[in-house]
């Protein structure tokens, strides 16, 4: 048992890569060749691809995660003080860029089983001044898109999704309708983060929308606002996906499918393992939305939770905290954001959740091995 659970990771991006060695190589290589460094044909095959895969009219890649939010919210021409509503449970950088922007955050809390945005919680916090909701599809399942949308479009609401964490995930409506995570809201936007479902070897993002004037004025937006060579129109910004990014991208998502099954064949195995363990509630997964596992999130006692963390790290089993800290506890989001509700679920969460190692390449052993480490603490 000993040797088949040596180096356990969170993420095992160089075995997943020794897998598909010779066509990434090659990727790459053809960039070198050809120096086709930045905007190379590389960049348009995988837009055209990812967006043929997603569904949607149209993906306009970019520099990271962080600049696809930003891009997409300067694309709907808000204004300073415009309230954009987020949930407290999230990374910083979906808050990051409404600030960045001269916007007010406005917090609210989440679903306890999902961990995505309350719908109640959206209503409870629209004012006037409310423009934009941006719901983060948290952990790799979607949330409650169709009570969302009923909410924004009967309030004239703008919509950007924050996928960065369901990149393959889907959403079905009640009338049968099915899209892919970020391509139902006014725009969606992603991370190729290396250690997300579908990532690059460095930096990179991407908007979707079905807007094919919004699709323009984001191209534009990315490219200092330039209309054409030397013609700027608007205020823009530098930011683009380089073309062996790219390349990377584009060889990978032929296996996106087969990594989100891995993913979720691991998740099922945890599943079975705890389904016995009262002090441990399992990953929810919410009708409608399938679950891609970006992260495998348990909830235990917030009593046992750090002592869970130091076990299992004498095991040698790493694990994380997503997030240990609200939004609206940190101190840059103390005086320019907007709070509604008590937020408890955020809170309880913060002192509750622990992640486990969830990745293509988690053996059969590894598994077996971190969840009898869990029940054994439990027992």
């Amino acid at each position: 048992m000993l040797n088949t659970v040596d180096n356990i990771q969170m993420v095992d991006l160089k075995n997943q890569y020794l897998k598909i060695k010779p066509v990434i190589d090659a990727a790459i290589q053809e960039c070198i060749d050809t120096s086709s460094f930045i905007k190379g044909p590389q960049l348009g095959r995988f837009e055209k691809r990812f967006a043929n895969y997603l569904n949607v009219k149209h993906v306009i890649a970019c520099a990271n995660g962080t600049d696809a939010l930003q891009i997409a919210m300067m694309a709907l021409d808000l204004q300073p003080d415009d309230e954009v509503i987020v949930p407290a449970f999230t990374y910083v950088a979906t808050a990051e860029v409404i600030a960045l922007l001269r916007l007010k955050p406005v917090m609210v809390d989440v679903d306890p089983q999902t961990f995505t945005i309350s719908p109640a919680a959206i209503e409870e916090a629209i004012t006037e001044k409310t423009k934009l909701v941006v719901p983060v599809h948290l952990f790799g399942q979607c949330a409650d898109m169709e009570r969302i949308e009923t909410i924004c479009t009967a309030r004239n609401l703008f919509i950007v999704e924050d996928a960065a964490q369901a990149v393959g995930a889907s959403y079905t409506f009640s009338n049968g309708h099915k899209y892919s995570a970020g391509a139902m809201g006014t725009l969606g936007t992603t991370s190729f983060f290396p250690s997300k479902n579908l990532g690059c070897f460095g930096d990179g993002g991407a908007i979707y929308t079905a807007n094919d004037g919004l699709a323009e004025k984001v191209k534009m937006i990315a490219n200092h606002g330039q209309i054409r060579k030397y013609e700027h129109e608007i205020i823009g910004v530098n930011s683009r996906l380089d073309s062996i990014q790219a390349a990377v991208l584009n060889e990978k998502l032929n296996y996106l499918t087969e990594y989100t099954q891995a993913r979720q064949q691991v998740a099922l195995a945890y599943d079975k393992a705890f389904e016995n363990i009262e002090a441990i509630e399992v990953p929810y997964r919410m009708p409608g939305s399938d679950h891609v596992f970006h992260q495998y999130t348990l909830k235990v006692p917030a009593s046992e939770r750090d002592n869970l963390r130091i076990y299992l790290s004498q095991k040698k089993i790493p694990s994380m905290v997503y997030y240990p800290k609200p939004l609206h506890s940190q101190k840059a989001y103390q005086t320019i954001g907007r709070v509604v509700g008590d937020l408890s679920v955020t809170d309880e969460l913060c002192n509750r959740v622990i992640s486990l190692p969830i990745h293509t390449e988690l053996s059969d052993e590894q598994v077996s091995y971190i969840s009898e480490a869990i029940v054994d603490f439990f027992s």
